[in-house]
């Protein structure tokens, strides 16, 4: 499955200034490992030790809110579009 990957302006750094790339996998997660084979270290950046996302990242999927424990497990289909943003906490 083919997705585009729209990054954080943090993350573009690892993708040569790229706002929008394309990664291949059934699952959020596979996207990640993929654009983690084409951009050396952007997954260390957005994931922890364990493999688990980072609590100030959260990925949409067409826009709509992905959260979850399991988020790197839920899958995608051809076409969709993830998100990928910081979260900055406060009040």
């Amino acid at each position: 499955m083919s997705v585009k990957v729209r990054l954080h302006p943090y993350l573009r750094k690892f993708t040569s200034g790229q706002e929008v790339v394309e990664a291949v996998g059934r699952t959020i997660g596979d996207c990640i490992d993929d654009l983690e084979t084409r951009f050396p270290g952007i997954k260390r950046r957005l994931c922890d030790e364990q493999g688990n996302l980072h609590s100030f990242y959260s990925v949409y999927v067409n826009s709509s809110d992905g959260f979850c424990p399991e988020e790197l497990s839920s899958l995608v289909k051809d076409g969709d579009e993830l998100i990928i943003v910081t979260v900055v906490p406060g009040g």
